[in-house]
């Protein structure tokens, strides 16, 4: 059996489409393009159903054919989302309070998506964590009410089946899959007390052995919970807003980790600086970590918080592994210049470094072949528009927004885990009209006189870190032990030149004919030019081996060793080629 052909869709300025592909991207035979801006889209879990909200009514239909499922008069509503499996819409307005209102309206509303009855309607003031979430089998729901958890089941939202009420949750995450479910509660610090994050089994939750498990901690203004998909861990990222000793702009960060089993943990970064992100490989045995001052480190952790694997360093502040879990990338967006490394996450090696500038989205394919990239509205408001890729680099589809339009969103459809096996990984670029972009080499800036001449350590503007495997049993080579070994090539490469090519490298580091400067020292300053070779051999044997990779420095270097041995009789022809 074929596997399915994804959808992508698309939301802008001039409406909303679904589109067929990768990699052509046509339009959805079966949908009818919507004009109208819309302010939301989004799928249903398994990828079968599609919503959005046109500023008139919030339309729901059926991917595969465009049929419509329901129809709801909410010409306000600016978030959606579906229950795991597609029985509850919830929708979201901004809240308002009329003058002649006590409490306001009911700004969230849970309907029964196919029968288009309201089912609850309840206050949430705050768009973050707006949406109840609801376990697999939706037996189980959690919203924040006042700072503590009500819990309820079986999609009955009139009876609350239970609460977990603490100092203050500030927030929580449920626990992906099924039975028995799990919760991990956020609760910051007040009055020198620590902040701490504690792991429940519902429907446990009182008494003081109640917790899985439990992690305190100082500086955390917020935090971001992540579950991997076998809820059998949670790494907690912990923030504050300013960094009290000024070293980062974007404060500072801490990585947690806490199993199900009770352990808890500091992971151990090998740099300092923010931490950019933190993402779990789809087989929960392992996370990639991006952090560091720029140029940012990458490495992968196990499950006991021991590194395996280092990418070095690069400009790079997000990591996405795909679907399967079998590749992933490694892109700085934002404010760097949108390069990408994909790297195979099984045998660590690279496979393409393309180059998407301006992008301010990316997101995998199901299929785990391609990707999107897209430059949307209002991050940047000018050059919008998306391209399909394939791992391997090549740009499959170009598409630009039209003149006078904006993009704001792109999103793939989703399929159920297991739609899309995995496939071997390619390492020769797909073929494609458009071909790939990949990055080419940049080097620091270079003076003119040293331009033609091959690129020296001293000419980088960053040190740069080579990847490395850290699994246990494996060597590993120190930082320091790295930048000895780059001495010692030098050193040997510097050793192979003969000090004779210093009259060649005179001039190509200084553009002189090495005829006209024998000529000139001796005709017009009388020096023999054995004497003068001679200077020049001794001058490189007590400034430094002279080689064909030197910089102009290291001539100026030596022809300063031989203006002060005939001093008088060179210093105008040095003046005139311009070296004192």
């Amino acid at each position: 059996m074929a596997p399915p052909i994804p959808l992508l869709a698309v939301r802008g300025s001039d409406g909303t489409a679904l589109l067929s592909g990768p990699p052509s991207c046509e339009q959805h035979s079966s949908f009818q393009r919507d004009s109208r801006s819309s302010r939301c889209v989004s799928f249903s879990r398994d990828g079968t159903l599609f919503g959005w909200c046109n500023g008139l009514n919030v339309s729901v239909v059926k991917s595969s054919d465009g049929s419509v499922v329901s129809t709801l008069d909410l010409p306000k509503t600016s978030l959606l989302d579906f229950s795991p499996l597609n029985n509850v819409l919830a929708t979201w307005q901004p809240y308002s309070k009329p003058k002649d209102s006590v409490q306001g309206e009911a700004n969230l509303q849970l309907w029964d998506l196919w029968s288009g009855q309201l089912i609850k309607a309840l206050y949430q003031k705050k768009v973050d964590s707006w949406c109840p979430s609801w376990s697999e089998d939706e037996k189980l729901s959690v919203r924040s009410v006042n700072n503590e958890l009500h819990f309820y089941e079986n999609n009955d939202f009139n009876v609350i089946a239970n609460k977990l009420h603490m100092q203050k949750v500030s927030d929580f995450a449920l626990s992906p899959g099924g039975q028995p479910n799990k919760v991990a509660v956020y609760v910051p610090g007040s009055k020198g007390a620590p902040s701490f994050v504690r792991l429940y089994q519902y429907p446990v939750l009182g008494g003081p052995t109640a917790a899985l498990a439990n992690k305190s901690f100082f500086k955390a203004d917020r935090v971001s919970m992540q579950w991997n998909k076998k809820a059998s861990a949670v790494l907690v990222t912990a923030s504050t807003e300013v960094d009290k000793s000024g070293a980062s702009y974007y404060g500072e960060q801490t990585l947690h980790f806490l199993s199900a089993s009770g352990e808890t943990a500091l992971v151990q970064l090998q740099k300092t600086g923010p931490i950019y992100d933190v993402v779990w490989s789809p087989n929960s045995s392992e996370f990639c970590v991006v952090y560091g001052f720029m140029p940012a480190k990458a490495t992968v952790y196990s499950l006991k918080c021991d590194p395996l694997f280092d990418f070095g360093t690069g400009p790079r502040n997000a990591a996405y592994y795909s679907p399967q879990g079998h590749i992933l990338v490694l892109a700085g967006f934002g404010n760097l210049r949108g390069q990408m490394e994909v790297w195979d996450a099984k045998k660590y090696k690279q496979v393409s470094k393309p180059q998407a500038p301006d992008a301010t989205h990316f997101s995998w394919c199901p299929d785990g072949e391609h990707v999107v990239t897209a430059t949307c509205s209002p991050r940047l408001r000018v050059s919008n528009g998306y391209k399909i890729w394939h791992y391997t680099g090549s740009v499959l589809l170009k598409q630009d927004a039209a003149a006078g339009s904006e993009l704001w969103e792109v999103r793939w459809q989703p399929f159920p885990e297991g739609s899309f096996p995995e496939r071997a990984i390619k390492y020769q670029a797909a073929p494609s009209d458009l071909g790939t972009t990949e990055a080419t080499p940049t080097q620091a800036y270079r003076p003119p006189a040293m331009r033609h001449l091959p690129a020296t350590p001293s000419s980088k503007l960053h040190e740069e870190e080579l990847p490395q495997n850290l699994r246990p049993g494996e060597k590993r080579i120190s930082k320091a032990a790295l930048k000895n070994q780059q001495k010692r090539e030098n050193k040997k490469a510097a050793k192979q030149i003969d000090p004779g090519d210093l009259m060649s490298a005179n001039h190509t580091a200084l553009k002189i004919d090495p005829g006209d400067l024998m000529s000139a020292n001796h005709t017009a300053l009388k020096i023999d030019p054995g004497d003068l070779m001679m200077e020049c051999r001794r001058a490189v044997s007590s400034s430094g081996a002279l080689t064909k990779n030197c910089s102009s420095l290291n001539v100026f270097s030596c022809l300063q060793i031989i203006h002060r041995k005939f001093q008088k009789r060179t210093s105008c022809y040095f003046r005139s080629v311009g070296c004192l």
